[in-house]
């Protein structure tokens, strides 16, 4: 059994002539210590799907599917076996410590809570857990008693982490962990993930707009846009030998080491993501497609094999391999 599958999940804002999709009909699986990596511009559908995986959406949002945990679907579990779950069998890393951590209260207590709320420790057995966690992602346990303000970027972002494994869960969804971090930062923020991974044998499903850091940092990746799945592989695959062309324009708009063309005119994207409430016909992308033929704006795409284990939903793939 795996650790997590998420099958057909819809989640739509609103409703009647005012719904808007912002996923549709994604089917993602996740194992036990492996990483999965989700990609795509702002406006794809990757935060939601974060936000679903433990119910945080808003009210306006209707979520269909299936979101299984151990098997367990979470879309309907009861509000009270969804509490035990939260921080116990799964957690999230929310994007931007700083607005995620309470600034009035000291790092040390917010560590705490989740062990208390669960009844996983008292409150001396919470202070020696917290003091662990700590050292675990790297922070002296004195810490535990600076506030946030009191903490550079990095600092509150290892918090972050160090909040999420508190309980031991065995499912760890990041949503841009390392935003707004510097390079130096950023890679220490990766390569402790890495490591806790391994180590916990946990599974990790880490969101971002940058392809290059999930090809580094995960096993396989998820390339998202206009709420679908549009290609999924091995990461290192996805990221250089993409099949579908917003996943090789993903890849392409940054500047590659060593490779003189791409740092003189890096290629991007023309254009932005369609409105979700807004979308167009047949395959979303076709409006900014560089490949795009007239089958494109009649017909939406279904995933196609482009390789062991890699598949990309674009009318050429299908083409290529028949």
């Amino acid at each position: 059994m795996s650790l997590l599958e998420i099958r057909d999940l819809r989640v739509t804002y609103g409703a009647g002539a005012a719904a808007v999709p912002a996923v549709r009909g994604v089917d993602l699986t996740l194992e036990a210590g492996t990483k999965l990596g989700v990609a795509g511009e702002s406006g794809c559908g990757k935060s939601t799907l974060a936000l679903a995986l433990l119910r945080l959406l808003p009210r306006t949002a209707r979520t269909e599917g299936e979101i299984l945990l151990d098997g367990e679907d979470v879309l309907t579990m009861t509000w009270g076996r969804l509490r035990a779950v939260r921080w116990a069998g799964a957690s999230i890393v929310f994007q931007g410590a700083m607005h995620s951590l309470n600034a009035v209260r000291r790092i040390g207590d917010q560590i705490a809570e989740p062990l208390l709320v669960h009844g996983r420790a008292t409150p001396a057995e919470a202070r020696e857990r917290v003091a662990a966690l700590l050292g675990q992602v790297g922070l002296p346990a004195a810490r535990a008693a600076a506030y946030p303000h009191e903490l550079s970027g990095g600092q509150r972002q290892r918090v972050m982490i160090a909040m999420a494994l508190a309980c031991e869960p065995r499912l760890i969804v990041a949503d841009e962990p390392t935003t707004a971090l510097d390079v130096m930062i950023q890679a220490q923020i990766l390569r402790l993930i890495e490591r806790l991974v391994a180590e916990e044998s946990i599974g990790l499903m880490m969101i971002s707009h940058d392809l290059a850091v999930l090809a580094d940092t995960c096993d396989r990746l998820a390339v998202m846009y206009a709420g679908r799945i549009v290609e999924e592989g091995p990461a290192a695959e996805v990221y250089r030998a993409a099949a579908h062309p917003y996943g090789r324009a993903l890849s392409s708009a940054f500047p590659r080491i060593g490779d003189p063309a791409s740092r003189r005119a890096p290629r991007g994207l023309p254009g932005d993501p369609p409105d979700p409430a807004a979308l167009p016909d047949g395959c979303a992308f076709h409006p900014r497609c560089p490949v795009a033929v007239a089958e494109c704006a009649g017909e939406d795409q279904v995933l196609r094999t482009a390789g062991a284990g890699h598949r990309a939903a674009c009318l050429h793939v299908g083409r290529e391999q028949g």
